[in-house]
């Protein structure tokens, strides 16, 4: 039986903090110990929104200082900058000329931003580029050119999975089981992680407690995690809260329970569970932290990273855009 493989890409949008760590970096962590993993860094993705060339450059190496610093070992897994795979934007072409309209119109991102204009007054596709429209095709690229078997995701993106495995089926009618069907894996316990304001953890809405940031600045984010009213000597519901709703991913299941039991009970404060909190990731992520600085401070090292993995990712694209060329007639 041939090997799995497990494809993991992340936007170079801003710095990663712990709602994509828990949610995707963890995770595709993870797989990499049961499968072939490929990782690649999004930087095409990001001009839907990133504009400036030297903004760009600094945030592909942000995202590949941070999964080096969390552990990835490029000499045993394929990390690459998208980039750098050429064959990636050819095939995203063809997979176009398999894409209904009607399809990427159902798209979230772009349902989404309609909805904005028209709420607003505007237009409906005001300031949408075709980039953000066809966002979905470029995805489906990534990763059937990959054969990818498994793709770690945010229950945000599953849909992109979805549209990914309709796009290859039509394909596949026209041509053969040439593309691999990919399957999203989404880990149901972290499919929506709290930012400081009780929202969904999000850069776009400014409420991230960022992975890397200082330790006094680590503490100030995580002090300032919206709570209800109620008073220490009164009993809380763990569920609900912000707080307990981060502590959970990060303390031992027996610290976990205990916690849980002060909730119930009454008798805890919330500024306790979030020195507690702050301490835990203080503990997980400071000597990441460190590595992580010392990985920016030195760009010529990632960039060659990079390109070493490059090298390795297009042994596996090459052939199989040759294979697809040859299948719709262009070899």
């Amino acid at each position: 039986m041939s090997i799995k493989i497990s494809l993991t890409g992340i936007k170079p949008s801003g710095t990663p903090h712990i709602g994509n760590y828990l949610g995707m970096i963890r995770p595709a962590l993870e797989l990499a110990k049961q499968y072939q993993a490929l990782y690649f860094i999004a930087d095409y993705h990001a001009l839907t929104t990133v504009k400036d060339g030297p903004t760009l450059k600094r945030l592909t190496y942000d995202v590949a200082a941070t999964w080096l610093a969390l552990g990835l070992d490029p000499d045993k897994v394929i990390f690459y900058r998208q980039s750098d795979i050429p064959e990636v934007m050819e095939f995203t072409w063809i997979l176009a000329c398999f894409t209904s309209k009607g399809l990427l119109n159902r798209a979230h991102a772009y349902k989404d931003a309609v909805e904005e204009n028209i709420a607003a007054g505007f237009s409906p596709d005001e300031g949408i580029n075709a980039g953000l429209y066809s966002y979905p095709v470029l995805m489906a690229a990534d990763i059937l050119l990959f054969s990818s078997h498994y793709v770690p995701v945010g229950q945000d993106q599953k849909q992109h999975i979805e549209i990914a495995r309709d796009i290859a089926l039509t394909f596949n009618n026209n041509y053969g089981d040439i593309l691999t069907l990919p399957e999203a894996v989404i880990r149901e316990e972290v499919m929506t992680i709290p930012g400081v304001d009780g929202r969904k953890m999000s850069k776009s809405y400014d409420n991230v407690i960022p992975m890397f940031a200082p330790a006094n600045v680590l503490k100030k984010t995580v002090m300032r995690i919206v709570t209800d009213s109620r008073r220490p000597e009164e009993p809380k519901d763990p569920d609900s809260d912000n707080v307990f709703s981060v502590y959970r991913h990060f303390a031992p299941p027996e610290e976990v329970e205990r916690m849980r039991q002060r909730y119930l009970n009454g008798g805890l404060a919330y500024s306790e569970i979030k020195g507690e909190l702050y301490e835990l990731l203080e503990v997980t992520f400071s000597e990441a932290r460190n590595k992580y600085n010392a990985l920016m401070s030195d760009w010529e090292y990632l960039e060659q990273v990079l390109l070493q993995g490059a090298e390795k990712a297009r042994k596996i694209s090459k052939p199989m855009l040759e294979k697809i060329r040859a299948a719709v007639g262009v070899e």
